[in-house]
């Protein structure tokens, strides 16, 4: 299943949840501590984000925005357990 991010990088803490409205449709917002440098925000996201679904770290892939705020995940699994965490999330 494929979701919308909203990064934002250099927060307090790691968080996943809430929704942003930008042009692309709703996305999940998600904090890292890890600065966007050489990556590093994108590595942090992509394992926060595996963590929050419960699924391994290598089953969540970027599509797009390695380098933007506004990022498109891939991550495998059941679908209808995904999408009622992304519910849940998204609030």
């Amino acid at each position: 299943m494929r979701i919308l991010l909203r990064v934002k990088p250099g927060a307090s803490r790691t968080a996943v949840g809430g929704r942003y409205d930008g042009p692309s449709g709703p996305a999940l917002v998600v904090a890292v501590a890890a600065r966007a440098v050489e990556g590093q925000a994108t590595k942090a996201v992509l394992t926060a984000v595996a963590a929050e679904f419960g699924v391994r770290r290598s089953a969540v892939t970027l599509v797009r925005g390695a380098t933007s705020r506004d990022k498109l995940v891939e991550v495998e699994g059941e679908a209808n357990d995904i999408r009622a965490q992304l519910e849940l999330l998204l609030g």
